[in-house]
């Protein structure tokens, strides 16, 4: 089932896509009092807090409860969901935070519409957003969930943008990491 370097992929992959977030706060009131502390404990966790992961979990679960069918916000929720498989030694919960984690993802990929093209946090687009921290966690399951190709999938979709030229520079620097450390050929400088 899971390896120990699940914990250690899934972390440090997952972590670029914490840094676009780590940018700036969400234009709501409420978001502004509560991304510090999520963000903090998702990057956390991303770094390999595994004792962070759980509390990540909950914030953005929580968050969403403010914003309900907030994409980026059910993304995060998804990548934090999956790194609680890196808390337990059960096969079994392993497989179930993973499996839970990635359906919150898919859905906050299905929810996608041109509305969210517009910048959400710091000039980061919210599709393009949600794609990266989707490709990140895509890309640090184990094999045997078939997620690499989608998860490289999705890289190109961000690289390829038309919005990507708009997007921060720092945001353009993970995804290029990301894009490379997946093997894209062609990435963007």
């Amino acid at each position: 089932m899971f390896k120990t370097p699940l914990s250690c992929s899934l972390s440090r992959a997952v972590a670029g896509a914490g840094l676009a977030l780590s940018l700036g706060l969400a234009p709501a009131v409420w978001a502004q009092a509560h991304a510090q502390p999520a963000l903090a404990l998702f990057m956390q966790a991303a770094g390999g807090d595994t004792a962070a992961a759980p509390a990540a979990a909950k914030a953005f679960a929580d968050w969403l409860k403010a914003e309900p069918g907030h994409p980026v916000l059910l993304a995060y929720a998804g990548s934090a969901t999956s790194m609680q498989a890196n808390t337990t030694w059960a096969p079994w919960k392993k497989l179930a935070y993973a499996e839970d984690g990635l359906g919150q993802i898919d859905k906050a990929l299905a929810l996608l519409t041109p509305a969210h093209d517009a910048p959400w946090v710091q000039g980061v687009p919210a599709v393009l957003e949600v794609k990266f921290v989707a490709a990140n966690t895509f890309l640090a399951v184990p094999g045997f969930m078939n997620r690499k190709e989608r998860g490289q999938r999705l890289l190109r979709e961000v690289l390829d943008s038309p919005l990507w030229a708009g997007a921060p520079a720092v945001f353009r620097t993970s995804v290029q990491v990301a894009a490379g450390k997946a093997g894209l050929a062609g990435a963007r400088p």
